[in-house]
């Protein structure tokens, strides 16, 4: 993708070519294309097991909403206190590559042991080991994206790799749904395929994302003094080499008032956003679609994902991606309100999954991108680990409250309460992401 105005003044930094002419800077770079595609790949494997689990667990295993709660928290809860592991080795290594593709490994390698297990015990351990790849590779390729982009264009190279990962979650479902409809042991077919597309993007990785990324300077005064004051003093003869990251500096960059308010707010919202299973089911529940449709639902949230995820980032970029990320969750919000209070139209489904797309369109990128714009390119990977963490564990702690609000009470009580909470921490999070100051927008 490439900026095509050939009328306009180069750009600062432009590159030129031997002849004198100016040359445009890619928009998009060549690591951030990559690292899309492995993802696009790796996510097709996942979200083929992710879409028939609720269904393979509640209707197969017989498990209890409480039940599919504590597994799909663990799920989730897993991967984020794995991700500080793995965003501190790959600052403290310098390979975010390495440790990105350790975790990538990982989960491919526990995708065909889902053919061996059929009960709880195992399966809970499969899909921990899972979630302990997906921690360990997501903070470093974060840290590759943004390393790789120019801090006025983070929005759009973190749409852009969103958007090719929920190609991904599009094309996965779809193919469980193949699967599902044209085998009569379906659930191990989904399995076994999941395994071999694992793999091919672990191969993809290897071969075509290069090992690191040129640190971007961030953009404030802020965030240079921050990263001044992290660098450690070397000897002479080592002057020309990066200092070592220890862990007093990964914990320190809580020190940053931007970024501890970034990680506040996270978990704030993160303990009112419903998961991604529950919605599913309770859509199911609502309009009485059949069990052999469910694992389509994903593709209406993956799809428009799909289309709005490069003009949210690049919306974010131009407008703040403050206004951006706390409109995203008002649109959970309007979701959550149809499948409380509205009737049973037909539409119903398209109007609840378009808003739950729209909902990760307006955050999903646009969280690292502000996470991007605030920590030292020395720890980069680190900082967005902190805020991943927090995120990832507040939505492990909705998942157990869900399913024992749904055991106890019931979908609409459970649903409710989530509302209403939602609507409390989006006004705090709004009062505490206020500007400060009109760079502090982005």
């Amino acid at each position: 993708m490439y900026l095509a105005d050939r009328s306009a003044p180069a750009p600062e930094g432009a590159k030129t070519a031997p002849d004198g002419r100016s040359v445009r800077a890619p928009a998009v770079a060549s690591t951030v294309l990559a690292l899309g595609t492995v993802s696009m790949i790796t996510d097709i494997s996942s979200e083929m097991v992710t879409a028939v689990l609720p269904l393979y667990l509640i209707a197969g295993l017989g498990l209890s909403p409480l039940g599919f709660g504590a597994l799909d928290g663990v799920y989730n809860g897993v991967s984020a206190l794995v991700q500080l592991t793995g965003g501190h080795l790959a600052d403290r290594v310098r390979n975010h590559k390495l440790i990105a593709g350790i975790g990538y490994g990982l989960s491919a390698l526990c995708k065909p042991l889902l053919l061996f297990a059929h009960s709880l015990g195992p399966i809970s351990v499969i899909l921990t080991l899972e979630r302990t790849g997906k921690g360990l590779r997501t903070a470093p390729r974060d840290a590759l994206i943004s390393l790789s982009t120019p801090p006025e264009l983070q929005g759009r190279a973190f749409g852009v790799h969103r958007a090719m990962d929920t190609t991904g979650a599009l094309l996965g479902p779809l193919a469980a749904f193949l699967i599902l409809s044209l085998t009569v042991d379906g659930y191990d077919a989904v399995f076994g395929v999941s395994a071999c597309v694992a793999v091919l993007g672990v191969v993809v990785l290897m071969l075509f994302v290069p090992s690191g990324g040129d640190p971007s300077p961030t953009p404030s005064a802020a965030a240079a003094k921050a990263a001044s004051a992290k660098a450690t003093a070397v000897t002479a003869r080592d002057a020309d080499r990066p200092a070592p990251v220890r862990l007093r500096d990964a914990l320190g960059l809580l020190r940053l008032p931007r970024l501890r308010n970034l990680a506040v707010c996270a978990v704030l919202l993160g303990l009112t956003t419903v998961s991604d299973a529950f919605v599913y089911l309770l859509l199911q529940r609502r309009t009485g679609i059949g069990d052999q449709w469910f694992p389509l639902m994903p593709l209406g949230t993956a799809a428009v994902f799909l289309l709005l995820a490069v003009p949210a980032g690049a919306l974010a970029d131009r407008i703040g991606r403050r206004t951006v990320f706390l409109t995203g969750h008002a649109l959970l919000l309007a979701g959550y309100a149809l499948l409380l209070w509205a009737p049973a139209w037909p539409v119903l489904p398209f109007l609840v999954l378009a808003l739950h797309g729209m909902f990760y369109a307006a955050t999903d990128g646009v969280l690292p991108a502000a996470v991007a714009a605030t920590v030292p390119g020395e720890l980069r990977a680190t900082g967005m680990a902190l805020v991943g963490t927090g995120q990832a564990l507040a939505r492990f702690g909705c998942s157990l409250a869900f399913g024992a609000a749904w055991t106890l009470w019931g979908t609409g009580p459970a649903l409710a309460a989530a509302a209403a909470g939602l609507l409390c921490c989006a006004a705090v999070a709004g009062f505490v992401l206020r500007p400060a100051a009109p760079q502090d927008t982005r």
